[in-house]
């Protein structure tokens, strides 16, 4: 099992997938690391040798990935939020940042639906 900057990387997998399991390295990024450590993309991650590993492992040093970056982009939310900027609101209600409308969809960020009962109407 190929053990990478903290992350068990799937062995089944080819070896461009499997780096996307690091936080931080998406397709053309893997393609890259793996271009310049002279691997083959298609080449699955079970078959890499220790000397293919070590040269991935140097090559992902230079990025920043996994814990630096997550708490780069929790310091860069946590900045909105103090300077008060729209954007550090909206992550602050819980509601989406980038535009999109709320009435009907955004479930993801407002979570499950909270039903409000109606106002019992008076008989006479």
């Amino acid at each position: 099992m190929a053990r990478i900057a903290g992350i068990d990387l799937p062995k089944n997998k080819r070896g461009e997938i499997g780096l996307t399991y690091i936080y931080g390295i998406g397709r053309v990024t893997a393609q890259n690391i793996l271009t310049n450590a002279g691997v083959d993309w298609d080449k699955k991650v079970q078959d890499w040798n220790d000397e293919e590993l070590n040269l991935i492992r140097t090559a992902i040093t230079l990025l920043k990935t996994e814990g630096a970056l997550r708490s780069e982009t929790q310091l860069n939310i946590k900045r909105l939020m103090d300077i008060g900027a729209y954007r550090g609101v909206r992550h602050r209600l819980g509601l989406p940042v980038r535009g999109q409308g709320t009435k009907n969809n955004s479930r993801t960020r407002k979570g499950r639906r909270k039903t409000i009962a109606n106002k019992k109407k008076v008989t006479k």
